[in-house]
This record gives C-alpha cells, sequence and structure tokens, in this order.
C-alpha cells in the first residue's frame, strides 16, 4: 500500500509546478457537438478539480496527513481512469471530448516515467555506501513501478487509437522501450538468481555459525529476485500484446520463477523447456550415468547378500536358543531369531546407503532424535514392549500354554514384544496387551504335568455312608485317566443342612481335566440310582402348631 502511494506521489511531484487549484482548467461543457452528458463532464471535473486540489496539499503535508493526501490522489485517479473507460464503452463514442482528456493521462504517465528515472539515478549514485542490498531492492521496486506503469501507457495507447488518433509512432517507441528493457531484465534475473543460489549455499555451509548478514542478504535477494520476476512478467505481457514473440523470455522466467500461473506453456515455451531438460538429462548420463549405475548395483549386491546373511543368522541362532542345555522357551527362542535376522539385514542396509554417498552419521543421529520423539508419543507402546521383555525374561508362560491372565482364560497361540495372543476355549482370539498380562495375576494351569480334579458329591442322611464311599473309591480307581499316584483322596468332608457331603479328588494330566470331571460325575450318578443311595436336594421341615387364645 505504502509503495502504491509512493508511485502516485511520484506521479503528481512533476506537476506540483504545474497545477494548482486555481490553475485547473475543467472539462469543456458548452461543446454542442458532444454527446456525454453534462452531468458526467461536470463530474470528471469535479474529479481533476479535486486531484489538483491534494496535488497542491501535498506540498505541506506531513506524517500521517501526507499518507492520507497520498491515498486520495490515488483513489481519485483510479475514480478518473475507470470514468474514461465507461464512456468508452458507451455508444457512439464521444471522440471529440475524450481525445485531450486520455491525451492528458498519457502525459501523466509520461512524467511519472521521467520521475521514476531521476529516482533510480539518484539511488544508483548511493551505491558502495555498505547498504547495497537495500538500496538494491529500492531500485527494483522503482523498476517494478517503472513496468508498471508501461503497463497504463499501453492501456492509454489503446484508448487514444480507439477515439481515433494514430498511435503507430507511439507503440513503435514503446515497443522498442519494452524489447530493450526485457533484455536487460532477463540478464537481471538470472544473475540474481545465481546470486541467491551463492547466498544459500554460504549459509548452509556456515550452519549453527550462520550470522543475520548473510540471513538478511538472502532474504534481500528473494525479495529481489522476485520484484525483477514480476517486472519481466509484466513486460513479457505487454510484448504479447503487441505482437512479439516472447517465447525464450518465458522460458527463463519459468526457469528462474517456476510461474506457470501465466501463459507461459505454449507449445514453443513447452517444447523449448523438454529440449533443454533432455539436453541436460542426456548430459547427466554420459557424464554421471556409469558411476551412477555402478553404485546401484553394488547397492542392491550389498542388499542382496545381507537378506542372505539375515537369513543364514536366524538359522545359526534358531539352532543355538533350541538346545535343550539353554533351557530357553520358545518365546525367547522366536524373539532371539527374528532379531538376529533383521539386525544383519539393517547393518548391510547401513553398508549399502553408504555406497551410495549418503552419510550414515547425521542419518543414525537423526533417528536418535526421532527416536526421542516417538518415545514420548508411544510411552503405551514401550510399557507394552518392557512387559514383553520381562515375560520373555521370567517366562510365566509359553507357546501352548493355557493360562489365566487379564481376566481371560485360553491358550497362547503368539507372542510379540508389545502383545501376546490368546485363544479361548471356545477358540476366540483376544489380543492382549503385555503391560496388562505382566501387571495382574497370571495363572498357568497348564504349567505343571499333574492336576487335581476337585469333586463334591452328597448322600442322604439314612443312606450307608461305608457303601457310597466303596462305590466312589472304585468309580474313580476304575477310570483310565485317572493317575495312581498321587492317591485319590476319598473323604467323609462335611455334614451339611440336607446331604452328607463327600469329597473326590483324584490327580489326571491337564488335558484329562474335563474328561475326568466329567466322565465321573455320569458314573457316580447312575451308580448311586442302580444301589439305592439317594442325592438329596435341599429340603426345610416345616412344623405348625395352632394355638388357643
Amino acid at each position: 500500500m505504502h509503495r502504491y502511494l509512493a508511485l502516485v506521489f511520484a506521479l503528481f511531484i512533476p506537476l506540483l509546478s504545474l497545477s494548482s487549484p486555481t490553475q485547473a482548467e475543467p472539462v469543456a461543457v458548452t461543446d454542442n457537438t458532444s454527446t456525454t452528458p453534462v452531468a458526467v463532464k461536470a463530474e470528471l471535473a469535479m474529479l481533476q478539480q479535486a486531484i489538483d486540489t491534494d496535488i497542491h496539499k501535498l506540498k505541506h503535508a506531513k506524517g500521517e496527513l501526507k499518507t492520507i493526501v497520498e491515498y486520495r490522489i490515488q483513489n481519485k485517479t483510479l475514480q478518473l481512469r475507470n470514468k474514461i473507460k465507461d464512456l468508452l464503452e458507451a455508444t457512439p463514442i464521444d471522440s471529440a471530448f475524450l481525445q485531450p482528456l486520455i491525451q492528458g493521462q498519457l502525459n501523466y504517465i509520461q512524467q511519472i516515467d521521467s520521475y521514476i528515472d531521476d529516482n533510480i539515478d539518484k539511488l544508483e549514485q548511493q551505491l558502495g555506501s555498505g547498504t547495497d542490498d537495500a538500496i538494491l531492492l529500492d531500485i527494483s521496486k522503482r523498476e517494478l513501478d517503472k513496468d508498471t506503469y508501461y503497463k497504463q501507457q499501453l492501456e492509454t495507447l489503446n484508448w487514444l487509437e480507439q477515439v481515433g488518433q494514430d498511435v503507430s509512432e507511439a507503440q513503435k517507441s514503446l515497443l522498442q522501450i519494452l524489447i530493450a528493457r526485457a533484455d536487460m531484465l532477463e540478464s537481471l534475473v538470472t544473475y540474481t538468481q545465481q546470486q541467491l543460489q551463492a547466498a544459500v549455499d554460504t549459509a548452509t555451509n556456515a550452519g549453527k555459525n550462520v550470522t543475520s548478514a548473510q540471513t538478511s542478504h538472502v532474504m534481500m535477494l528473494k525479495e529481489r529476485l522476485a520484484q525483477n520476476s514480476q517486472s519481466l512478467n509484466i513486460d513479457i505481457n505487454l510484448l504479447d500484446a503487441l505482437g512479439q514473440d516472447t517465447a525464450a523470455l518465458k522460458k527463463t522466467l519459468f526457469s528462474v520463477s517456476g510461474d506457470i500461473t501465466q501463459d507461459v506453456l505454449s507449445f514453443d515455451v513447452a517444447s523449448s523447456l523438454v529440449e533443454q531438460w533432455l539436453n541436460t538429462a542426456q548430459e547427466q548420463a554420459i557424464n554421471h550415468g556409469p558411476t551412477v549405475v555402478f553404485k546401484l548395483f553394488v547397492f542392491c549386491l550389498i542388499l542382496t547378500i545381507a537378506g542372505l546373511a539375515g537369513k543364514l543368522a536366524k538359522q545359526i541362532v534358531k539352532n543355538t536358543v533350541s538346545n535343550s542345555k539353554l533351557n530357553l522357551s520358545k518365546l525367547l527362542q522366536d524373539f532371539f531369531t527374528s532379531l538376529s535376522g533383521k539386525a544383519v539385514f539393517t547393518i548391510g542396509l547401513l553398508v549399502a546407503l553408504s555406497q551410495l554417498g549418503i552419510e550414515l552419521g547425521p542419518l543414525l543421529a537423526g533417528f536418535g532424535i526421532a527416536g526421542v520423539i516417538i518415545g514420548f508419543a508411544l510411552q503405551d507402546t514401550l510399557s507394552n514392549f518392557a512387559s514383553g521383555m520381562m515375560i520373555l525374561i521370567y517366562r510365566p508362560y509359553d507357546v501352548g500354554d493355557l493360562i489365566n491372565a487379564a481376566g481371560v482364560t485360553g491358550r497362547v497361540s503368539h507372542m510379540s514384544l508389545v502383545s501376546t495372543t490368546i485363544k479361548t476355549m471356545d477358540n476366540q482370539r483376544l489380543i492382549i496387551p503385555n503391560n496388562k498380562i505382566w501387571g495382574d495375576t497370571i495363572n498357568n494351569i497348564t504349567a505343571e504335568h499333574q492336576r487335581r480334579v476337585d469333586m463334591t458329591f452328597g448322600i442322604g442322611y439314612s443312606d450307608n455312608i461305608e457303601h457310597a464311599e466303596a462305590i466312589l473309591k472304585s468309580i474313580v480307581e476304575a477310570h483310565p485317566k485317572v493317575q495312581a499316584l498321587p492317591a485319590p483322596t476319598i473323604k467323609l468332608h462335611l455334614l451339611g443342612e440336607s446331604s452328607v457331603d463327600f469329597i473326590v479328588r483324584p490327580w489326571a494330566k491337564p488335558e484329562d481335566y474335563w474328561e475326568v470331571y466329567w466322565d465321573i460325575t455320569r458314573e457316580v450318578k447312575m451308580r448311586f440310582d442302580a444301589e439305592g443311595i439317594s442325592i438329596p436336594f435341599p429340603q426345610r421341615d416345616v412344623h405348625i402348631y395352632q394355638t388357643t387364645k
């Protein structure tokens, strides 16, 4: 905004000595041949009068008041040009009235150009004072101002041509200026880009020791490149409007700024860019192709060898940890086997990357920093990992064991460092985090080779105790899966409210537990029924007494 206001200031400073409120020449409104309404002419005259008045005020304005006056001049000038556009779209065009009005606009713009040139000359004289970056940036802004007014100048010439004035010579003169200017800007943006790349490389190489001056220099160059690219873009559009071939200029602009929002991808530009890229690719392939191919071959070869070495390491570790003398759990064996293969392949991958010219030191340092960040983000996962390591070390269960842990009963089918997979008795698969298992009571049902089957059977108070005991003993001893040692326990246990209770406790293998339990329970019911021994159910005697009043 301030830059635009400065331009407006530049526009009217040359006119300060020519204009004043009393010197303004109002637009004629008494021409009987004019088709422009009197009200429009009066409005244009008022706009011009307001502009001249503000220009006179600008001589003495200071501070914020100066900014306000500049804004008014800019706003009134835009209103005046928009009014001219509206009149040019009217039918018929009032050429006699518009021609001097438009010519006045052209004179303004030409005086602006001279004033900006004077400003640029003064800025160039200040170079070498130690603030060249800031001065060159101001010059780039002034150059962009010139291109902005060249755009207005071409528009104004088109207006004059529209009202019947011959502007061919003026257009030729502007064309020559634009051609020379575009050539200068093309060299300027290319040079600025090279300077920017060198400054970026210097700042990058400085690393932590980069100075504020180096950083400021890079920022100044970036802004200068943006200003110069924008100036070149305006000149390209103006040359296109004048029928010139701008393919080479567009290619330069695209190469420097990568700006594809404009119409730079015409067929000529696109074919030229593709040809340039193909030539670059061909040159790179000829100069560096064999080296790159050889490095890729070595990279793939090392990865292949690392993969084979990883498989061999897994096999060796598997054979080693499965040795019965080590007495390692199946979970721990699988862990060491998998870890060995992955570790060997990771080492091979790092060696392969080093062959491509990748520095391993910064890479490993980056992994370390990333590991710390990931560690904070994945605290629960690391807790599971630590629990998994404790389970592997202390071995509370192994693959295939029937366990009760974290409120779940089932057989362990798989375990990783973060979770344990359990299949329940009804064949559901549950994946439980290791920290929930390690933080709870773990009941390994199949850890021992024998398991006691606890059962209780009741008989009536009127039944023969010795006979019932003999029947229970014969049933237990007859079952093929009841173990002889330890001997089964069959004892009279409780005198309950409704029954006399025997405990029956045979021993069996863990996998035979439920078969023994169910078979003996069934056989007891059948034998008691056959032998006339009752199995009482809970009962209560109720005595009713009748009282007399």
